[in-house]
């Protein structure tokens, strides 16, 4: 049984050095800021066009580009919730749309608005030719 259908609307990584990775990813592959936490000269967090949030964090200790959590733009929020609860998941305290998986994965589920819009996203075929 599916509880929605979804698309991964953003990957979120830890990253020491903020400002490299908002530099590199502009001017190599033209991701361009889509929004900021804090200002865009001390930016907490970063996301771009294109699906990439950067947390930044000067002291973190893990590999560089460490995964934070997945995005997932789902068209039904309340259906995906329903059936993910019968996976083991727990909720963390960002809130009920966030789950915890059994391996340690952080996952945000997003409700979609409009909902049709996952469908549009899902028939886009990122390797057919222009």
């Amino acid at each position: 049984m599916s509880g929605t259908k979804a698309y991964l609307e953003h990957v979120a990584i830890w990253v020491k050095d903020i400002h490299w990775h908002i530099r590199f990813f502009e001017e190599v592959l033209g991701m361009t800021m889509r929004e900021v936490d804090g200002t865009v000269e001390a930016p907490r967090q970063y996301w771009t066009l294109g699906g990439l949030q950067f947390i930044g964090d000067s002291s973190y200790e893990g590999p560089e580009g460490r995964l934070a959590h997945l995005g997932v733009m789902c068209e039904n929020l309340e259906a995906a919730l329903t059936v993910a609860q019968a996976f083991g998941v727990t909720e963390m305290p960002q809130g009920r749309n966030w789950l915890r998986l059994p391996d340690g994965l952080a996952v945000e589920l997003i409700q979609a608005k409009p909902a049709a819009c996952v469908t549009q996203a899902l028939a886009i075929n990122p390797r057919s030719e222009a």
